[in-house]
């Protein structure tokens, strides 16, 4: 019965490929309501395809973060998706990205004037303090587990020190983490 129920709640409102290990978990705080607010509120919203890969879970044992092999995601940013970025990003306006494998698929496309692409295939982009971000101007994660490059990967977003007073706050608040966990707003 728990595997029946896991797949249905262990799936976002939008996913249509087949092909992630995990679901994006970030996502799985959404429901159509929400995105109904959203919409209401003059939020636009686009969706990528995303994969989110295995080693996604596997913790930096290198000494030095650089020699910490990254794990691919597959992606995939259509034309459609590249141009309303670019539009939101040319106008003004702000990039939140739903999951770090969305802002790895983002930075992944992007030039180095933060104008995003088309493009599909893998990214093995390793964004970890020191990071400087090209397209995203806010997230919404989970709460990751320590040693992770997911981990890192906020951090280069909000700062360590920051970032590390959140997960202090979450574990004294008995914050649920990971998968099911609870969601944080990067600004």
């Amino acid at each position: 019965m728990r595997r029946k129920k896991d797949k249905d709640r262990y799936q976002t409102i939008y996913a249509k490929s087949d092909g992630a290990v995990a679901a994006p978990t970030a996502g799985l705080h959404f429901t159509e309501s929400v995105f109904e607010k959203l919409r209401t509120k003059g939020v636009n919203s686009t969706e990528l395809t995303l994969h989110v890969g295995l080693g996604t879970f596997q913790p930096v044992k290198s000494e030095n973060v650089e020699e910490h092999n990254i794990h691919s995601e597959i992606f995939n940013v259509p034309n459609g998706v590249a141009d309303q970025v670019n539009n939101v990003k040319v106008s003004g306006g702000r990039i939140v990205a739903v999951g770090t494998t969305s802002v790895r698929a983002l930075e992944s496309s992007a030039d180095v004037d933060g104008k995003v692409n088309v493009s599909s295939g893998s990214t093995e982009i390793f964004i970890y303090p020191g990071y400087s971000f090209r397209v995203v101007d806010a997230m919404i994660t989970n709460f990751h587990l320590p040693k992770s490059t997911l981990l890192m990967l906020v951090s280069a977003f909000a700062g360590r020190e920051l970032i590390m007073k959140a997960y202090h706050e979450a574990v004294q608040e008995k914050y649920r983490f990971y998968s099911y966990g609870d969601a944080m707003l990067l600004l």
